[in-house]
């Protein structure tokens, strides 16, 4: 039996969210269990809970040694400001666990890679559950914690570290506290609802900050607002200018993004995915 824990480090999900995942682990993970921590539904202006609140809740689920994996319910901004204070506060029940989320999440993500804690994973998260289309991306994560590799990104090699981040949050990650150390990593990035303009402001922010990378890939930038003018790039232009100005090297694209395609992507080293 897999445990999992979910709680909501940034925004809350609603009692349908967590039923819609429940009859999808009930009707086709019969060996998983899914458990979530009443502080999912709280609501305090724009966060899951205030900042204790929501601590608390993730450090019940992360050293609680009942549970295999924790997994991050929503993103949405405000896991930043418990990431630091989370993992100060991790026992040895936290360290053997898995982690995954992406989006906002991914500054829990960096955190916890950083002080080597559990297997941390950028995947999709409980609350698309309910989207018939979103449910193929949730599947995938129930399947990698089942020990079913094929929902992994098929870029992963097994010998070039990995890890995946929303852009804007990786973005505000660089020189923080919370900064892994990426260097001989592959990194990805994928980004939702922004201009273009603001996707490259954010390339050029990463391009002086991040250390010597094995390489860049270009997820999903899905859902970009129209500008009153052309900016005169497209996303993968825009990656490939300031790659090539950094001396990074451009892989191409990943399966990964706030898209139904979401692959699971294992930070570190990860087994290459098995064909579906």
């Amino acid at each position: 039996m897999t445990n999992i824990a979910i709680c909501a480090p940034a925004t809350p999900i609603t009692r349908e969210h967590a039923e819609a995942l429940e009859a999808l682990v009930a009707a086709e993970f019969p060996e998983t269990r899914v458990t979530f921590h009443d502080q999912c539904f709280v609501r305090e202006g724009h966060f899951a809970g205030n900042d204790l609140t929501r601590l608390t809740a993730l450090l019940d689920c992360a050293n609680d040694p009942a549970f295999d994996a924790v997994w991050f319910a929503k993103g949405g901004y405000g896991s930043n400001r418990i990431a630091e204070a989370a993992v100060a506060r991790m026992n040895e029940a936290a360290r053997s666990k898995t982690y995954v989320g992406f989006s906002d999440c991914g500054y829990l993500l960096a955190a916890l890679y950083r002080h080597n804690i559990g297997q941390c994973a950028h995947g999709s998260m409980p609350v698309s559950a309910r989207s018939e289309s979103d449910r193929k991306a949730v599947r995938r994560v129930l399947q990698w914690l089942n020990g079913d590799n094929s929902g992994l990104e098929p870029s992963l090699d097994g010998k070039t570290p990995t890890a995946a981040f929303n852009l804007i949050t990786l973005a505000m990650l660089a020189k923080t506290p919370m900064m892994p150390d990426l260097s001989g990593h592959v990194v990805m990035v994928e980004e939702v609802s922004e201009h273009l303009y603001a996707i490259d402001r954010m390339f050029f922010s990463l391009a002086g900050s991040l250390p010597r990378i094995a390489g860049l890939r270009l997820g999903a930038i899905s859902d970009v607002p129209e500008n009153y003018v052309e900016f005169g790039m497209d996303a993968e232009e825009i990656a490939r200018f300031w790659c090539e100005r950094a001396g990074v090297p451009y892989l191409g694209r990943a399966e990964i993004g706030h898209t139904a395609s979401n692959r699971v992507v294992p930070f570190g080293l990860a087994s290459p995915p098995r064909s579906a």
